[in-house]
């Protein structure tokens, strides 16, 4: 079976080097040669052979920059006589712009999903590794031979949302009712109850919230939401939970994103005790803060793999 080599764009390297923490010399640690050039170019080289190997490659679709590195090795790595292609996106980026809602807006998504379906194949084809996307539907903007694949962190949740409860009694939130049939199957196989709230849009920059479907007085509420960005929508949230009389607010995501100054504008609300979060932004370990847990996702990364057929 051909031996399995791993890269990583700039911005994952910490990815990397965790799962190889795990598979030890299992899986050989690809090395690569990268320069930036003062007109804004960038170099490139794969340095370690792939010919006939199984290339893991991770990076994510966070900027332009970032995206295109991935895309220049994966395609390097096709071109050198790969034996097999999986590029794993921890974050898919632009995941919100799934659909055009006013005329001539670029669903970038499925830009960026028809830019990788252009890749060259290998002689046992490509996959992408997508975790906890935003939209299922993302999967089926992919072309061509590309096999996308949505994985998704349920286990990290479970875990997770107990660590937080210990033995105290919680209702599993979301910040949403457009999450709500994520959120109210996570509740049945934790056995809690679940509730969500319903939001009335009063502009294109304000909702309110109106009602919340579950009774949360003097209880433990967990808000899990699959990314934060800018925190707004939380903090609203964790506002009407609050003022329902819930007893303890904490969050879980999946995508700790964090954009501007997002996780200062959470702790300052005071609403929220705890915030566990996964390691498939690089925001997230910029945050050195007592108030947040980074839990990595290599495990879930490597299980993929070992359940993936031959």
């Amino acid at each position: 079976m051909p031996q399995k080599i791993i890269f990583a764009t700039q911005h994952y390297e910490y990815l990397k080097d965790r799962i190889l923490s795990i598979t030890g010399k299992a899986w050989e640690n690809g090395e690569l040669e990268i320069r930036d050039f003062p007109d804004g170019e960038h170099y490139h080289r794969i340095i370690s052979d792939v010919s006939y190997k199984e290339v893991v490659l991770i990076g994510g679709t966070i900027d332009d920059k970032e995206t295109l590195e991935l895309y220049d090795l994966a395609s390097g790595c096709a071109q050198l006589g790969a034996y097999s292609l999986t590029i794993i996106i921890p974050y898919f980026g632009y995941s919100t712009m799934e659909r055009a809602v006013k005329y001539g807006e670029i669903v970038k998504a499925k830009t960026r999903a028809v830019l990788f379906s252009s890749l060259p194949n290998t002689s046992r084809g490509n996959r992408i590794v997508m975790i906890d996307l935003h939209v299922d539907g993302i999967t089926w903007y992919f072309e061509n031979d590309i096999r996308p694949v949505h994985l998704y962190a349920k286990s990290f949740v479970m875990e997770a949302a107990q660590e937080l409860a210990g033995n105290h009694p919680y209702v599993l939130a979301s910040t949403d009712a457009g999450r709500a049939k994520w959120v109210e199957s996570l509740a049945n196989d934790l056995h809690v109850p679940a509730a969500f709230v319903f939001k009335r849009r009063i502009s294109g920059e304000e909702t309110a919230i109106t009602a919340i479907s579950a009774d949360v007085k003097n209880k433990t509420v967990i808000i899990y939401d699959d990314m934060i960005r800018t925190g707004g929508s939380l903090i609203h949230a964790a506002e009407a939970y609050h003022d329902a009389g819930a007893s303890d607010i904490c969050v879980i995501t999946t995508h700790g994103i964090f954009a501007g100054k997002g996780f200062e504008r959470i702790k300052k609300s005071g609403l929220i005790r705890k915030i566990i979060c996964t390691d498939t932004h690089p925001n997230a370990l910029t945050i050195q803060d007592e108030m947040l847990e980074v839990k990595s996702v290599a495990p879930l990364i490597i299980d993929y793999f070992h359940f993936l057929p031959i």
